[in-house]
């Protein structure tokens, strides 16, 4: 009886890991042949094979874009210019709001909130032609519209311009997750610090961020991610190839017209996934706590 115990309780404990492994190959065969396709001539499902159909075909052409079109990497600094400076500004203004919505009570809180889950439900393709013109206004603005180093300005054909215009996209869902960890927050430490004399501002900053480094962890990398793959935004609103995105000159890549070298679209597919994982890699310490923010308190 001991032994049919045992027995089944091994089971319950290997059968969700076998069913993980089983969900997740699909997922990892498709990046061993991204991997595979990028340094082959052609591939025969995995296995790499040259123009006559033979095993082999290795080579390094397909990454030739790295030496031979100096475009990719303005494309790249653009594209790292616009994920950085979209998760620097979510970040700053979901914390800034979105603790001002948990711990202070002022009128129309509750219609704040109410609107922000509102403009989140709208999609960005039905805001095209009005953020156009927003846009073309913002451009007429001296400086502001453009003169800006780096980024350009914020009007129309500007790296600022997608910036601002992603940042009023992402903020909504922003405030919502900043809240939420806020919420979890005890207010013990907050009121010990406001009676010492410290202002909201200094509590926010040196005492309730500290403790929300999970969720900031989670909203950075949510941002960087959302702000270096996007493409539609940044493809609409940029016509000069100088100030444009990797997700652009991918695209650029496939024609309707001629032929698409695949294996050359996997080398910059992974040539663009490269950053995403190094900012993972350096940010999964917090996500793996993320449930470790804050204990719950009082309002």
């Amino acid at each position: 009886m001991d032994d049919r115990m045992g027995v089944g309780s091994r089971w319950r404990a290997v059968l969700p890991l076998l069913v993980m492994a089983v969900l997740t190959v699909p997922i990892l065969m498709g990046y061993v042949w991204i991997i595979i396709s990028t340094f082959s001539q052609r591939t025969y499902g995995l296995v790499p094979v040259d123009s006559a159909g033979r095993v082999g075909g290795l080579t390094l052409e397909n990454w030739a874009f790295l030496w031979e079109d100096p475009n990719i990497w303005k494309v790249t600094l653009n594209s790292f210019t616009l994920a950085v400076g979209l998760t620097i500004g979510v970040v700053l203004v979901s914390a800034l709001a979105g603790y001002a919505l948990s711990r202070i009570s002022f009128p129309g809180r509750k219609a704040f909130l109410g609107t922000t889950l509102i403009l989140h439900a709208f999609p960005s393709v039905t805001l095209l032609i009005s953020i156009y013109f927003v846009l073309r206004w913002i451009t007429r603005v001296p400086i502001l519209g453009r003169g800006i180093p780096v980024i350009g300005g914020f009007g129309y054909d500007t790296v600022g311009g997608v910036i601002l215009v992603m940042l009023a996209l992402q903020l909504p869902l922003g405030v919502w997750l900043m809240k939420g960890f806020f919420d979890n927050i005890s207010w013990d430490m907050e009121r010990a610090a406001l009676i010492d004399g410290c202002t909201r501002l200094r509590v926010w900053w040196q005492i309730i961020m500290p403790q929300i480094k999970p969720g900031i962890a989670a909203l950075a990398i949510f941002s960087f991610i959302s702000g270096w793959n996007e493409f539609l935004i940044p493809y609409t609103y940029i016509t000069d190839q100088e100030k444009s995105t990797i997700a652009a000159y991918l695209r650029s890549l496939m024609s309707d017209t001629a032929p698409v070298n695949y294996s050359q679209i996997a080398a910059v597919g992974l040539f663009q996934l490269i950053p995403v994982m190094i900012f993972f890699i350096f940010t999964q310490e917090y996500l793996l706590s993320i449930f470790a923010g804050g204990s719950k308190g009082g309002t």
